[in-house]
């Protein structure tokens, strides 16, 4: 069997003394962090659209990469060699997790029916492949945006017959993410917005997208696929507005069609950020609501105004991450999946190495930096005296629904002009940086 990475053992966990530049420095899958391992807290996954079919292409210019299972003239031999080369690079790195697009995995054909046949051929291989590395989907997802027929959108598209395309390719794609024992399906709305009002029906296209979110249920149960379905907000980019533009309005959204016991979010941090918004700031929405699934772990670049899914290795973003998943309990279908690319000039295939171990270990790092920050608890105390307000008196009554404008007059004229009270950022921001 041909081996894709040679020279390139399994990735060990060597400490923080270690030089090796293929070597764990912080992720040891085995340690045990606020009473479960890393590899459970942190349920690690390979995306496969970047990592194994990225060219390294961006708004300016074709692609740079050049990888040994690439042969154009031969699509499903291609693929094929794709698939083996993935498996190989999970066994090294030592993930147990991995997700795929339907059009990542298996090149399209003419017509649906020869496309889903060669999907069934190699969802054969990746069936056999899971079994021979214990290797697990994470999730699986579809493709209704890079093909032409996706231009206007694929649930939101002007064109029934469009729609009814995308319905048939959602269909089969989540028929073999059950296949694989997926724990998730995700909806990734490439195109599901618009770049002018001028010639778009907004209220029926947010119809139809929550008609087709629907019919995705009503075949989930149909199916009987047990598996956690998730929406991915983002905001623009390649249209002016995307119809999911960050969590609040999923939420929203799903809420108004009454969705939301059905689907969760997948946050991506990228998009938090094309948002206007932080990524903890997502996370947290979603969290608020329970509603907080999975994670889409990456990051961008604040100085350029695209989707540039940098590897994660800001150590605010993956502690305050994952402060925010130890708060609601951890994962329980979803995972931290590396939603992310190498850059443009990293051609070398040690360079996806490197680029999953810097990942990793920011994780494993923002991980144990939280468990000890939930551990102390100086944080959840100063919330708490913050607050404190709330627990007794008129503000234990407005909580309660006991009390309206005019009791709430009536106290104002009483008491007179309310205390103020500091809210100490500069304080807290200290404190986060001793625990970094």
């Amino acid at each position: 069997m041909r081996e894709y990475f040679p020279g390139i053992g399994k990735i060990a966990f060597e400490g923080g003394c270690s030089d090796n530049p293929l070597a764990f420095k912080h992720y040891n899958a085995e340690e045990v962090v606020a009473g479960k391992t890393m590899a459970d807290h942190l349920r690690f996954a390979v995306c496969y659209w970047h990592t194994f079919k990225g060219t390294g292409s961006d708004p300016f210019g074709p692609g740079t990469l050049i990888r040994p299972w690439d042969e154009p003239e031969r699509p499903m031999e291609a693929a094929e060699a794709c698939l083996r080369a993935a498996f190989e690079f999970f066994t090294k790195l030592g993930v147990g997790l991995w997700c795929f697009h339907d059009r990542d995995i298996a090149p399209e054909a003419d017509n649906l029916a020869e496309t889903n046949k060669r999907l069934d051929k190699i969802v054969d291989l990746a069936e056999q492949l899971q079994q021979d590395t214990g290797m697990k989907l994470l999730w699986g997802t579809t493709n209704a945006f890079s093909h032409r027929r996706f231009m206007a959108g694929a649930s939101t598209n002007p064109s029934p017959a469009v729609f009814a395309y995308a319905a048939s390719q959602v269909k089969k794609a989540m028929e073999v993410t059950q296949r694989l024992g997926g724990a998730g399906y995700v909806f990734w709305g490439g195109r599901e917005g618009y770049d002018t009002l001028l010639n778009t029906d907004l209220k029926r296209e947010l119809d139809h997208l929550a008609r087709f979110l629907q019919m995705a249920v009503d075949y989930k149960q149909k199916i009987r696929f047990d598996g956690q379905l998730y929406i991915e907000p983002k905001p623009k980019e390649p249209t002016k507005h995307q119809y999911d533009f960050d969590a609040a309005t999923v939420i929203g959204f799903l809420v108004q069609h009454g969705l939301d016991k059905e689907i969760k979010l997948n946050v991506e941090a990228n998009h938090a950020t094309l948002a206007a918004h932080d990524f903890q700031h997502d996370l947290m929405v979603a969290a608020a609501n329970g509603m907080l699934g999975s994670i889409d772990a990456n990051r961008g670049d604040l100085l350029i105004g695209w989707d540039t899914d940098q590897f994660p290795t800001n150590l605010y973003d993956t502690t305050l991450a994952m402060l925010t998943v130890l708060k609601m309990g951890g994962f329980t279908t979803g995972g931290l999946n590396f939603d992310a690319k190498v850059r443009r000039q990293s051609i070398d295939l040690e360079d996806l190495f490197h680029a999953h171990i810097g990942g990793m270990d920011a994780f494993a790092r923002g991980l144990k930096i939280a468990a000890k920050i939930t551990e102390d608890g100086k944080f959840d105390a100063l919330l708490k005296q913050r607050y404190c307000g709330w627990e007794e008196g008129v503000g234990a009554r407005i909580e309660r629904g006991e009390v309206g404008f005019e009791e709430l007059e009536a106290y104002t004229l009483k008491h007179g002009e309310p205390a103020v009270q500091s809210g100490r950022q500069e304080m807290l921001e200290n404190l986060l940086n001793e625990y970094l």
